[in-house]
């Protein structure tokens, strides 16, 4: 239909607007450069173990595009839609025939793009540095990298999830808070398993339903090794996140639509 079409197009045009201001931000760049020194070191580190040398690079340089990866999603993420209302220029927008939902999944588009060019760089200096360090590149790696970029995905609905109804500096720390949850989620059941309180035997259970498993993406340390995963783990993995990111991303535009400005 040609409302459908419209829509479509208004959240290319927001989805490029956001990577190019993105790309203006020279956050971006730094981010860029550490993950370039973080490989570099990686090597360096590599140098002193003759033993695993090849596993020391490989894992931090994985390391490295993860953590790279999630500190643009978290910041970037959270800037989002509160730097346009810090700049009211978000009354500019919502003045012209573009719905709320459309500004919000064009918001979400413009920064996947980003982490997917940024995520792209990274792997490509990556693989050069393996190359240059005679380091086997197998698939295990593009592997585990794509799970990454899933979590990256998935940290990415988070922040501008919170975004849409809390200050900068809330969504940042709930953000921070659901990451490092998503990654103990596993522990968190076996402590309610252990627990005679039954009280917290409920919140450990609530927070592990209730917050991502990040530790699904995580496979970099068999990956660091040269072990690969099976395609139907990949795709269940992916799925999960997808369909993680569209409940959040859905949550966020539910919440702006109702929001006053």
């Amino acid at each position: 239909s040609a409302g459908g079409k419209t829509d479509m197009a208004a959240i290319g045009v927001i989805a490029l607007n956001t990577f190019r201001e993105s790309l203006r931000d020279k956050i971006l760049y730094n981010l860029l450069l550490f993950a370039g020194l973080l490989i570099g070191l990686s090597v360096l580190l590599a140098d002193l173990s003759i033993m695993e040398h090849h596993k020391i690079v490989a894992d931090m340089g994985l390391a490295a595009i993860n953590l790279t990866g999630v500190i643009i999603a978290m910041f970037v993420g959270i800037s989002l839609v509160n730097k346009e209302i810090d700049r009211r220029t978000v009354y500019t927008i919502m003045a012209r025939p573009i719905s709320r939902t459309c500004f919000i999944l064009g918001k979400y588009a413009g920064l996947s793009l980003t982490l997917f060019v940024n995520v792209a760089i990274m792997l490509a200096v990556f693989i050069l540095t393996l190359w240059l360090y005679h380091v086997p590149i197998g698939l295990a790696i593009f592997q585990a990298v794509g799970l990454i970029f899933m979590e990256l995905l998935v940290v990415t609905a988070i922040a501008l999830f919170f975004s849409t109804f809390s200050s900068s500096m809330l969504s940042a720390i709930l953000t921070l808070g659901m990451y490092v949850i998503g990654h103990l989620t596993t522990d968190l059941k076996s402590i309610a398993g252990k627990s005679p309180s039954e009280t917290a035997n409920m919140i450990m259970n609530g927070l592990y339903y209730l917050c991502p498993n990040l530790e699904a993406f995580n496979i970099k340390g068999q990956a660091a090794m040269g072990i690969s995963v099976g395609s139907d783990y990949l795709a269940l993995a992916s799925l999960y996140g997808f369909a993680y990111a569209a409940v959040l991303v859905t949550g966020a535009c539910v919440i702006f639509q109702r929001r006053d400005f």
